[in-house]
């Protein structure tokens, strides 16, 4: 008997990380694929939980959660899809905050043209991707800046929309469209950004693009889910999402 309490205790222990280890279900705006992927890497290992993760379109991201979708936590890249599913009761109650201000940049993967508004107002270009500003924040930033620069009609003959900025970014990549609007995390990596023709729009051009982050109802119950969002506001997690060329909020590390 005495044996058999032995080996019950022993199970317990070396099953006791499989016990608390828990999965997440994630929904992350497509701007911010590879700073996630790079701190899911980060999370798993420091806290055994696994990130179940849905990259796309905050918009629709907002639409499939009120349809019913089983996310738990949901990283949008604006603030105003946040709160309102904070005002429809669909998050918990101050757990929504900005994990990121995002920058925008006209980028150009072809050789010999120079990215710029030089370029811009020449017209001297084939396309010009840029993704929906219906689903996409920075989809809506990219119309915002060429309103303010005068070149929203001028334009618009060239302009090949792409369903979410991951869209977008691979018209450009491709070359099916000589230049276009993205976030700048989708060509920065470890603090320089990626070869081709780059021009970071300057910040009045546009409203910031501060994205939040908040816990939705399905992952109230989830401890994990709570342990992602502190895991967030921590110095691990925060070098890596400012190395993608983001900025952090003064509020990031406050719930509203």
């Amino acid at each position: 008997m005495k044996h058999l309490w032995y080996f019950f205790l022993f199970t317990l222990i070396w099953l006791a990380p499989t016990i608390r280890a828990a999965e997440i279900s994630v929904a992350v705006a497509a701007n911010f694929t590879k700073p996630m992927r790079e701190i899911a890497q980060a999370f798993e290992k420091a806290s055994g939980h696994t990130l179940k993760m849905s990259f796309g379109a905050s918009g629709k991201f907002y639409a499939q959660i009120h349809n019913g979708a089983p996310f738990e936590v949901f990283f949008s890249a604006d603030q105003e899809k946040p709160a309102a599913l904070e005002n429809d009761g669909l998050t918990v109650t101050g757990s929504r905050f900005t994990y990121a201000v995002g920058g925008l940049v006209l980028w150009s993967a072809k050789k010999g043209l120079e990215a710029g508004p030089e370029v811009l107002k020449s017209g001297r270009f084939n396309k010009l991707a840029l993704a929906n500003p219906k689903h996409a924040p920075y989809g809506a930033a990219a119309m915002e800046v060429l309103t303010r620069m005068g070149l929203l009609e001028q334009s618009r003959s060239k302009w090949v929309m792409g369903e979410n900025i991951a869209q977008t970014f691979q018209f450009i990549e491709s070359g099916n469209a000589d230049l276009g609007f993205i976030a700048l995390s989708q060509v920065m990596e470890k603090g320089k950004i990626l070869s081709g023709s780059s021009w970071v729009v300057p910040a009045e051009l546009y409203p910031a693009v501060q994205q939040d982050v908040v816990l939705l109802r399905k992952g109230e119950t989830n401890p994990a889910a709570r342990d992602l969002l502190t895991f967030i506001r921590g110095v691990q997690a925060t070098a890596i999402i400012e190395s993608f060329g983001y900025g952090i909020a003064s509020t990031a590390t406050e719930t509203r």
